[in-house]
């Protein structure tokens, strides 16, 4: 796997720069995007700031509006001191995973996986700070947005990638370390219905293909790849391709 960039804690993204200088390129050779990066990309300060700006247009609705989630992302940004890190981290994902990425501009502004991750991330925090009502809230504005149903409980590390992202569904005791790449339609499903630690762990660098579905207390080791449409239902050891329904071991 690639080697992954960080930064120290509470550093200035080190794309955010290049970003912009992108964003202020394209304002020029297409007007008709100029209004958009007039308002989420120019005024930002940061790339917590930009993305707080960009999300918060497209998740207000007329009983959770736009100035109410741009402080929301405000006070996640002041409250979370590595959060650069975290954003770059994925915009870094999409930029080494997925070849459709040939700038910073386009998956920062269009890419709904990107967005999706992100505005999980603001639900999170709402869960972590005892507003869960309102964290749940916005998981069914994220879900009817973007169609994907992340729980704010689940625990989802950085450099995530969620490749087209359509029908990724991520249950509440879900965790998902660093590093791992999500495509369409995967599930992280339990089962049971009785309350308690019921879904998957994916540990770090695992990859997860199209319509993978992965059910209950199981872990998916690290680095392995679960192949497109698998039906996964027992521990996977690291580095290991498993396929198939139930799956196996294929390498």
């Amino acid at each position: 796997m690639t080697k992954v960039h960080t930064l120290k804690t509470g550093a200035q993204s080190e794309i955010f720069p290049a970003l912009l200088k992108e964003a202020e390129k394209l304002s020029g050779s297409d007007p008709a995007l100029a209004p958009l990066i007039s308002s989420v990309l120019l005024p930002a300060k940061s790339l917590a700031d930009a993305v707080g700006r960009l999300l918060s247009e497209k998740l207000a609705t007329k009983h959770l509006p736009e100035g109410l989630l741009l402080q929301l992302f405000g006070d996640f940004s002041a409250a979370v001191p590595d959060i650069e890190n975290i954003l770059e981290r994925d915009m870094r994902a999409v930029a080494e995973h997925d070849p459709a990425a040939r700038d910073w501009v386009a998956p920062f502004l269009f890419f709904k996986g990107f967005h999706a991750l992100q505005s999980y991330r603001l639900a999170h925090y709402l869960w972590s700070a005892d507003r869960q009502h309102l964290a749940l809230f916005l998981q069914n504005r994220i879900s009817d947005l973007f169609a994907v149903d992340i729980h704010p409980a689940a625990r989802i590390g950085r450099g995530v990638m969620m490749d087209h992202a359509t029908g990724i569904v991520i249950g509440e005791t879900s965790v998902v370390e660093d590093n791992v790449l999500f495509w369409h339609n995967v599930t992280l499903g339990g089962r049971s219905f009785v309350p308690g630690d019921r879904h998957p762990k994916i540990r770090n660098g695992a990859i997860l293909g199209a319509h993978a579905t992965i059910i209950g207390n199981i872990e998916i080791g690290k680095g392995s790849k679960v192949a497109a449409g698998s039906v996964v239902v027992s521990d996977v050891p690291a580095g290991v391709t498993v396929a198939g329904a139930p799956a196996k071991i294929v390498s």
